[in-house]
């Protein structure tokens, strides 16, 4: 499943990650550098194991199954903020 943003959420990239503002609620989602890796790779297109795959190749001192959890704990949370949808 890739990402897109709600249309009316903003990303900026920073030097350590991603920052993410809703528009309509006017709150601020600072992401660390995985996880801007992560949804850089959701939002151009990919589904979650590739996500989980450019995860691996980044940390590869992570387990697979990790980089799994981790990756859906993320979209898992950006889905229940509503900061993304189903592309």
């Amino acid at each position: 499943m890739s990402l897109t943003l709600r249309h009316d959420v903003c990303a900026t990239d920073t030097e350590d990650g991603m920052v993410l503002l809703d528009e309509v609620t006017g709150r601020y989602w600072q992401l660390n550098g995985t996880a801007a890796l992560i949804l850089r790779t959701l939002l151009g297109g990919a589904a979650l194991p590739d996500a989980a795959c450019g995860l691996r190749e980044a940390y590869p001192q992570l387990t697979v199954e990790r980089a799994r959890s981790d990756t859906a704990a993320l979209i898992r949370a950006l889905s229940e903020a509503r900061l993304v949808v189903p592309a």
